[in-house]
C-alpha cells in the first residue's frame, strides 16, 4: 500500500480505462478528529479511500490509497446503487480552448434535450457527465454531519489502512496547526 496526496489518488481515478459511469462512492465525517473521509469504488478499478480536511476556505488537504485492486460483492454490498438519492463527479478540465467549447456545444445539447422530453435526473446527471467527459461518476451516499453505516463497515474491512491513514492525515492537520474544522 502507498500512502499518497489526495489528489494523486483522484489522478488515479480518473486516469483509468474504464466505465465512467460504473464508479460508486460512499463518504461521511471522520470518526475521530477533523475532516471527512471518502471510499471510491469500481468493479475494474479497484477501490480508493480518500480523508480530507479543510485547512482554510480555499484549500482541502489530504490523503489516500488504493485498498483493494477490484470490487467483489461483499464490499461492493457498502455501496449506493444507481437509484441512489446521492451522485458524485471527478472532473478534469478542458485540454485547451477549443476543447472547452466543444465540451460546452455537447452540454448545451444535452440540456436543450432534456428540457423538451420526460426524464429522470439520473438520466440528466449521467447525459450531463457523459458531455463534460466525465471520468468518473455515479452513486454516492454521503452525509455532511455523520458517518453512513456502510462507511463504518467499510473502515472496519480496512481497519490497518484507516489507522495508517488517520496518523498521516492527523500528522498533516497538526503540522498545519489546524485543530478544529473550517466553517
Amino acid at each position: 500500500m502507498r500512502i499518497r496526496e489526495w489528489q494523486d489518488v483522484l489522478e488515479d481515478v480518473t486516469e483509468r480505462n474504464v466505465d465512467p459511469e460504473g464508479w460508486r462512492a460512499v463518504a461521511g465525517d471522520r470518526s475521530s478528529g477533523v475532516g471527512e473521509d471518502m471510499y471510491l469504488a469500481h468493479p475494474r478499478a479497484g477501490v480508493f479511500v480518500l480523508k480530507t480536511y479543510a485547512k482554510n476556505p480555499f484549500e482541502v488537504r489530504g490523503v489516500g490509497t488504493q485498498v483493494a485492486r477490484n470490487l467483489d460483492d461483499e464490499i461492493g454490498s457498502f455501496l449506493p446503487e444507481r437509484d441512489s438519492g446521492g451522485r458524485f463527479a471527478v472532473q478534469s478540465p478542458p485540454e485547451d480552448a477549443d476543447h472547452a467549447e466543444t465540451v460546452a456545444k455537447r452540454l448545451e445539447t444535452v440540456v436543450e434535450t432534456h428540457a423538451d422530453a420526460p426524464t429522470t435526473p439520473q438520466d440528466f446527471f449521467d447525459d450531463v457527465m457523459d458531455a463534460l467527459e466525465s471520468p468518473a461518476f455515479g452513486p454516492m451516499d454521503y452525509d455532511q454531519y455523520d458517518r453512513p453505516d456502510e462507511l463504518e463497515e467499510l473502515s472496519d474491512r480496512f481497519e490497518e489502512t484507516e489507522e495508517l491513514l488517520n496518523a498521516e492525515l492527523d500528522d498533516l492537520i497538526e503540522t498545519d496547526e489546524v485543530d478544529r474544522g473550517f466553517m
